[in-house]
């Protein structure tokens, strides 16, 4: 479940470039994915809210209920919505690199904002992961232009938001619970997002071809629902290090998956770089902290 929910997650990457073949943006990209799984995230918040009720589970603070919308916002729809921006100039596979930085923007945060130290080991995993990225960076530049410039840009915000984003739900999913977490905070973020995208296009944004839905109800329920609850799932069953250290395919899979359905080329130069993200991201998820 855990290397299937990270080959998954990594793959929505491929469904967004793909709808951008129909003329549309990014607001509408996350527009109709975050319509489309409002439905699943909201009937489990729903149950999880009658568990509440009936006293199987605690009730939420109004502290918690204000941490769980903050964390719906910049988690799933800030870090989403800059994500499907910069996709919109750069690769899938550079996406997913950058992407792949956020543990390293965790470990840098909680050494500057919770003090703590970083290990020789970690220093050994950040160095590896950001020489990665640099190389995949200037391969793309080669192929795309100055314009993977804003692209990196706008992925770079979204990994380090969905950096703070994990960070501030760090110690919340122990008194709220993982599933009610995850359904909670889908659920602000898919309001948040339709709230956006209605009053920047209305009722006319519906609007668009029939493969513009079938490529959004695929990325709603193959690559936003299922590899959600997936990932969670395993991490329950073998634990956050393997279920993390296993995620290391997803990377490598975009960029075998956009070869292949996007034609984008494979160089050697993105072989290397993604050899030490993903070496970096190993020694990374092997730290004892």
């Amino acid at each position: 479940m855990a290397t299937a929910g990270a080959v998954l997650f990594s793959a929505k990457a491929i469904v967004t470039k793909l709808t951008y073949r129909y003329g549309v943006d990014a607001l509408t990209v996350i527009g109709f994915r975050m319509m489309l799984s409002l439905p699943f995230f909201a009937v489990i918040a729903w149950a999880q809210a009658q568990r509440a009720r009936a006293g199987r589970q605690p009730r939420l603070t109004r502290k918690e209920s204000a941490q769980l919308v903050f964390l719906g916002f910049i988690g799933y729809y800030l870090s989403s919505y800059l994500d499907f921006l910069g996709l919109q100039y750069i690769s899938a596979a550079l996406e997913r690199l950058i992407l792949f930085l956020s543990p390293t923007f965790v470990l840098l945060i909680s050494a500057l904002w919770l003090k703590r130290p970083i290990s020789s080991k970690q220093w050994l995993a950040l160095g590896l992961s950001y020489l990665g990225v640099i190389f995949v960076f200037f391969e793309d530049l080669s192929f795309n232009g100055q314009a993977v410039m804003l692209g990196s840009a706008f992925i770079l915000g979204s990994a380090i938001t969905y950096a703070f984003y994990l960070i501030g739900s760090g110690e919340l999913i122990k008194r709220v619970g993982a599933t009610r977490l995850v359904a909670y905070a889908m659920s602000v973020s898919a309001i948040i997002t339709m709230v956006h995208f209605f009053a920047v296009k209305g009722v006319a944004g519906l609007y668009e071809p029939w493969p513009v839905y079938e490529l959004s109800i695929l990325h709603a329920v193959a690559h936003t629902v299922i590899p959600t609850f997936m990932v969670m799932w395993a991490v329950a069953r073998i634990g956050a290090p393997m279920a993390s250290q296993l995620g290391l395919i997803g990377p490598v899979s975009v960029l075998f998956l956009a070869a292949w359905i996007l034609h984008e080329p494979i160089t050697v130069m993105q072989l290397v770089g993604t050899a030490f993200v993903l070496s970096g991201a190993f020694v990374l998820s092997r730290s004892k902290r």
